[in-house]
């Protein structure tokens, strides 16, 4: 685990660029907004996708779409993770040969932002999955990782326009990554964790984003067992996360939450009534 919290870096002057405009009174103003660049994909010699990413981690973002997509087994050895940022290409390499010339003609858009996709079959490799049922979440420490969060220098609060996701521990964030579509985001954090080898079924994964199907299917696929969000569901995220033994929680402001599946997980060891945080929400993300 990070000694220390890897989260994003606003400061970086590749992520946003100044942009001038007018206020509401036709003041002349100057804002940063987030800078969006495509990013082509290729697993060994063939080329998967092209994202629209901030480009920040582009070798996380590589490993981590390809293993939520089930295009990287488990047991794959990756020889290589290759960049090129003049022309925006990542190139996964593996032991395994590998073709997946039919699954790429089989995909379905999802409700993400900048279309984020799950290809057809990803929801039958989910079957063979359990969650660990002795995870916990404390609601003491829900409250402490939705202010700590909340609080975090970000590119959200930067310039906007950006989906967070947070790996934690506890009542600890870990690992804190957003982008323009919050698929990516979370793409980042599981390639994070297969390339560092990090266990999954002891953490707490957060979104800024809704709790939809895709969202619940990446989850479940990392073998997460708590999804957390301070935004709303979907009814198929919520049967899909039921059906899948996955703790749902959104809603997360402040000392408020709503539990839709996975309640057994919960620990009430908090007042929620006193001491609660100021809503520090950031409303607009979702």
């Amino acid at each position: 685990m990070p000694a220390k919290t890897i989260t994003p870096d606003p400061d970086d002057p590749r992520l946003t660029e100044p942009v001038t405009g007018i206020d509401q009174d036709g003041n002349p103003v100057e804002s940063r907004v987030v800078v969006e660049r495509p990013l082509t994909l290729f697993l060994n010699g063939q080329e998967i996708v092209t994202m629209m990413t901030i480009g920040d981690r582009p070798d996380w973002l590589a490993v981590g779409y390809l293993a939520n997509q089930n295009m990287l087994l488990p047991d794959d050895d990756i020889t290589g993770v290759d960049y090129d940022d003049d022309l925006g290409v990542v190139v996964v390499r593996t032991d395994r040969e590998t073709d997946y010339e039919v699954r790429l003609k089989k995909k379905t858009l999802t409700s993400g932002c900048a279309q984020g996709t799950v290809f057809g079959d990803l929801m039958e490799s989910l079957e063979g999955v359990t969650l660990n049922p002795d995870a916990r979440l404390r609601t003491s420490w829900l409250y402490a990782l939705t202010k700590a969060i909340n609080t975090t220098p970000s590119l959200y609060l930067a310039a906007g326009a950006i989906h967070g996701c947070v790996l934690c521990e506890a009542d600890r964030p870990l690992v804190y990554m957003e982008d323009v579509g919050r698929h990516n985001a979370v793409d980042k954090i599981a390639g994070y964790m297969r390339l560092n080898e990090v266990r999954t079924d002891d953490k707490i994964f957060y979104t800024t984003g809704r709790l939809t199907s895709e969202m619940v299917i990446k989850t479940v696929h990392m073998g997460i067992p708590i999804l957390v969000s301070r935004s709303g569901f979907t009814a198929w995220g919520v049967e899909l996360a039921r059906e899948a033994g996955l703790t749902l929680i959104g809603r997360a402001r402040g000392k408020r939450f709503l539990a839709l599946a996975g309640e057994d997980r919960i620990v009430f060891d908090a007042d929620a009534e006193e001491d609660a945080p100021p809503d520090v929400s950031r409303k607009g993300a979702a």
